[in-house]
């Protein structure tokens, strides 16, 4: 293990991302989500159509460039198709506000009652202390979210934390991606060259057949991806994608260092039981190209 300078490792690091990571994500499949976007004016007969909109309004009304520059592995054309009519649909302020009714729903409809907690007022509180330690320069998304007002209650708090630190940690992992030297469809290819995910889920980011094949070219020509057209990782392929999510978590660990150990204990201890009624609602799919549970 990686240490960091608090005693914290890339182990524990990666652990508070793969129990977090749920509760921001679950927005992007809420039925109580794609209801605030309908009313809006946005399509939902599938999730991008307000994907787009809901995660990049706190960028104000970025074009397509800036966002598929922020997003990094999504094809441009796919970011252009949903954002360039985006905010003529409804302004950044609009879906904000929509996002955090969405959000307000559907932890009401998962949590109950736990939504008032003491048990969850601890975690939000928790939270929040490692997202208000995050420091964003260099990292658009997590600065985008952070500038934003707090919510007054607590769930939504927790959501809100949540949302800036996985923001923090994606855009350190596109620092990562780039210093190992893999663009967009390459940090994509070479994912699923090491079984984080099918190649059918993947193609969900809008990347066309040539694109990925001539992708899977380049790295092959760089000794990461077997020749014999399977798309699988060589061993110098696997130990640049362990390198990769290692840099991640070392660029992630900085605002849990303002938590002690016993603090990230509780922390963990407290998340459990959300984390788990996030899961069980089954509103999250069972594959996802963030390989959580693979790496």
């Amino acid at each position: 293990m990686v240490k960091q300078g608090s005693g914290i490792d890339s182990g524990r690091v990666r652990q508070l991302w793969h129990l977090l990571e749920p509760l921001h994500a679950v927005l992007y499949y809420a039925p109580e989500a794609f209801e605030e976007a309908a009313g809006l004016g946005y399509d939902t007969e599938e999730r991008w159509p307000s994907y787009f909109p809901y995660r990049a309004a706190p960028l104000g009304a970025a074009g397509a460039e800036g966002v598929a520059s922020a997003f990094y592995s999504f094809s441009p054309r796919m970011v252009a198709e949903h954002i360039d009519p985006a905010w003529k649909i409804a302004s950044p302020e609009a879906v904000l506000r929509a996002r955090v009714r969405g959000v307000d729903g559907v932890y009401r409809a998962i949590f109950g009652d736990r939504v008032d907690s003491p048990e969850l007022a601890e975690l939000a509180a928790l939270v929040r202390r490692a997202a208000e330690a995050a420091n964003t320069a260099g990292r658009p998304l997590a600065a985008a979210n952070a500038a934003l007002d707090w919510p007054d209650v607590p769930h939504l708090q927790l959501w809100h934390a949540a949302t800036i630190l996985r923001e923090h940690r994606g855009d350190g992992h596109i620092a990562a991606l780039m210093v190992a030297g893999l663009d967009p469809v390459e940090a994509l290819v070479s994912f699923a060259a090491i079984g984080a995910a099918s190649v059918e889920r993947f193609e969900s980011r809008g990347w066309s057949t040539e694109e990925w094949e001539s992708a899977r070219d380049r790295l092959t020509a760089r000794g990461l991806v077997d020749g014999d057209g399977d798309g699988t990782a060589t061993d110098a392929g696997r130990e640049l994608r362990r390198t990769v999510e290692e840099h991640t978590d070392q660029l992630a660990a900085a605002p849990w260092q303002s938590l002690t150990a016993a603090e990230i204990d509780r922390l963990v201890e407290l998340l459990g039981e959300f984390w788990v009624a996030v899961l069980s609602s089954g509103l999250l799919p069972s594959e996802t190209t963030l390989g959580i549970g693979k790496v």
